[in-house]
C-alpha cells in the first residue's frame, strides 16, 4: 500500500475534483453548479450557514448521496483524474477519500487498535492484532504526531483521544483526501491547537484537508483557502490571507452583521442558588455544585461534553432529583419540583439537543410553540383547545422571529436546525421568564443564527432575568459572561470575572489542570 505520509515532495497538483454538483430534493436545491478543486498538502475551510449546502456537498462527495448533475473526480495512478462511481462510500474509500464526522463512529467497547483496524480484512481471516498491522499504525503514529494508547477501549478514551482514532482510521485506509465536520466542536483550547498543528503536518506530507465549521477564527488560523456557500451556490474561494472575520461573515449571509457582546452593569439580587447539590451516578455524575446566579447576569458555565453538564442542566430545570443539597429560586426550596413546576416558577429551558427535547417533530410549529402553556387560559376555551387563539400566537412569533417556515401548520421536524432554535426561545424567552437555562445554545448554528440567540440572552439579561449559559464555545462565553466557572468530572469551580480570565487558563481547567491554570 502507498504511504501518503511518505510522500516525496509534491508540487500543488489537483487530487479532487468536484464539477458543476447540482442535487434536488424534490422543488429545492441544495447544491446548484458547485465547482471546488482540492489540492495536494493544502487545506481548504468550507464555510456556509445552515442549510448552505456544505452537508449536501460532502454527502455526494462520500458516495451518500448522488448528484443529479455533475461529477466528482479523483487523481488516478498517473495522476490524471478519472471519474468517481456516484453513491458508493466504498468507492470513496478505495480512492482515499476519508471522513471524520462531527459525532464519531467508533465501537466503545472495542480497543483503539480494533477500531482503526476494523473492516479492513475479511472476517475469516487471521487476528486483527497481527504483529505487522501494529508495526505498521506504530510508524504511521510517529510520523503524524497522531498518538494514542492502542490498547485502551474507546470508551476510556478522551474526546480529544477519540478523534485521533478517527483520523487514524482514515490514514490507515491509505487517505489522500480528507475531510472533517466541525471538528473541534467538543474539544478544548488547547487540544483544538494541537489538532491543527497535526493536520498542518499531515497537509505538509501531501494529504488534502477539507473541515467543515462555525469557528471563523480557527478558519483563520488554521486553512490555507476558504470556500463558501451560499443557498447552495459556491459565492467566494479564495485564500485566507485575503480574509478576515467580517468579509467571511458577510459572504456567509450575503449582508453585514453586527456582533453582539455584552454592556457592564451592576447584577441584582439571588435570583437561583444550588447549596453543595449532588445527583447521578457514572460518568454523569454532579457533585456538590454550588453556585449563585443573580438577576441582570449571565452566568458562563465552561466544560469538554461529557463532564456533568447535561446533569447539572436537568437538574436546574426539574428533571433530574438531588439526592444531596438544596436548589433555592428566589428564596424558595424548589429542590423537589418537578419541570412543569419549574416552567411555572419561572425557569426557561433552551435544552442542547434542540430536535430531541426542544421540539416534538411530529408536531406542527404552532403546537410546539404552545405546547409549554397548552393548560393556561389564553389556549383554552371551556376547556377545550382555543385553536384561533394557537394560530394567532404561531403568527405572531413567526412574523417576530424569522422562522422560515410554510406557516404554523408546517412540520417541525422539516425545518432546519436555525429554524428550530428559533421555536425554541420564541416559546422560552417570548414568557420573559426569572431565569434561563440555555444549554449550547448556538451549537450546529451559523453565524446568522448564532447572533439572534445571542441578541435574545442578552436581551433577557437587560430586563433583569438570571441567565446560565452552558456552552463549550470559548468566544462565545467571552462575548456574553459576566462570570465564567468551569464543569470537570461532575464538580463546579467557583465562578470568576469573565474580564479576570483568559482562553488558555478556562481551557487549562476544562482538561483538569486546575493547579497549573491557577
Amino acid at each position: 500500500m502507498s504511504d501518503p505520509l511518505h510522500a516525496r515532495p509534491h508540487e500543488r497538483k489537483v487530487v479532487l475534483s468536484l464539477a458543476g454538483i447540482t442535487k434536488r430534493f424534490g422543488a429545492m436545491t441544495a447544491n446548484e453548479a458547485v465547482d471546488l478543486d482540492l489540492h495536494a498538502g493544502e487545506i481548504v475551510a468550507l464555510l456556509g450557514e445552515n442549510g448552505a449546502g456544505k452537508t449536501t456537498l460532502m454527502n455526494i462527495l462520500f458516495g451518500h448521496y448522488v448528484a443529479d448533475e455533475g461529477e466528482v473526480r479523483i487523481a488516478g495512478p498517473d495522476g490524471g483524474l478519472v471519474p468517481l462511481e456516484p453513491g458508493s462510500p466504498h468507492a470513496a474509500l478505495n480512492a482515499g477519500i476519508g471522513m471524520v464526522h462531527q459525532h464519531f463512529a467508533l465501537a466503545e467497547n472495542l480497543t483503539a487498535f480494533e477500531n482503526i483496524v476494523l473492516g479492513t480484512r475479511p472476517l475469516l481471516s487471521p487476528s486483527t492484532s497481527s504483529r505487522a498491522d501494529r508495526q505498521r499504525l506504530e510508524a504511521l503514529m510517529r510520523d503524524s504526531g497522531l498518538t494514542v494508547d492502542l490498547d485502551l477501549r474507546v470508551s476510556r478514551l478522551s474526546v480529544g483521544e477519540q478523534q485521533r482514532v478517527e483520523i487514524l482510521k482514515a490514514l490507515y485506509r491509505d487517505a489522500r483526501v480528507l475531510v472533517l465536520d466541525e471538528p473541534t466542536a467538543v474539544l478544548t483550547p488547547q487540544e483544538s491547537e494541537g489538532l491543527f498543528a497535526t493536520l498542518r503536518q499531515l497537509a505538509g506530507n501531501g494529504l488534502a484537508i477539507v473541515f467543515i465549521s462555525h469557528k471563523l477564527a480557527e478558519v483563520l488560523s488554521a486553512s490555507d483557502r476558504v470556500a463558501v456557500l451560499r443557498m447552495g451556490r459556491k459565492v467566494a474561494d479564495l485564500p485566507t490571507a485575503e480574509c478576515d472575520r467580517q468579509k467571511l461573515a458577510e459572504l456567509m449571509v450575503g449582508h453585514s452583521l453586527s456582533q453582539s457582546r455584552r454592556e457592564p452593569r451592576a447584577p441584582g439580587d439571588v435570583l437561583l442558588a444550588l447549596e453543595g447539590v449532588s445527583a447521578g451516578s457514572g460518568r454523569e455524575a454532579v457533585r456538590s455544585l454550588s453556585l449563585a446566579l443573580r438577576s441582570g447576569e449571565i452566568l458562563g458555565v465552561a466544560g469538554v461534553s461529557g463532564n456533568g453538564q447535561t446533569m447539572f442542566a436537568r437538574l436546574v430545570s426539574g428533571l433530574e432529583r438531588a439526592t444531596s443539597g438544596r436548589i433555592l429560586l428566589a428564596g424558595n426550596d424548589v429542590t423537589a419540583q418537578d419541570a412543569r413546576a419549574m416552567i411555572a416558577a419561572g425557569i426557561a429551558r433552551i435544552p442542547e439537543d434542540r430536535h430531541r427535547d426542544g421540539i416534538v417533530g411530529a408536531m406542527s410549529v404552532a403546537e410546539n410553540l404552545v405546547i409549554e402553556e397548552i393548560r393556561s387560559e389564553r389556549y383554552q376555551r371551556f376547556g377545550f383547545l382555543d385553536f384561533s387563539a394557537i394560530a394567532a400566537r404561531a403568527r405572531e412569533a413567526i412574523a417576530a422571529h424569522d422562522i422560515r417556515c410554510r406557516g404554523g401548520s408546517a412540520i417541525s421536524r422539516l425545518l432546519s436546525g436555525g429554524n428550530i432554535q428559533k421555536i425554541v426561545l420564541a416559546r422560552t424567552l417570548d414568557a420573559e421568564p426569572a431565569v434561563v437555562l440555555a444549554a449550547q445554545p448556538s451549537r450546529g448554528l451559523d453565524i446568522g443564527a448564532t447572533g439572534e440567540v445571542h441578541r435574545r440572552l442578552l436581551a433577557a439579561r437587560a430586563r433583569g432575568a438570571g441567565v446560565i449559559l452552558i456552552s463549550e464555545d470559548l468566544d462565545e462565553l467571552f462575548a456574553l459572561s459576566d462570570r465564567i466557572a468551569v464543569i470537570h468530572r461532575g464538580q463546579l469551580s467557583a465562578a470568576r470575572d469573565a474580564d479576570e480570565l483568559d482562553r488558555a487558563t478556562v481551557g487549562l481547567m476544562m482538561a483538569g489542570h486546575a493547579e497549573e491554570a491557577a
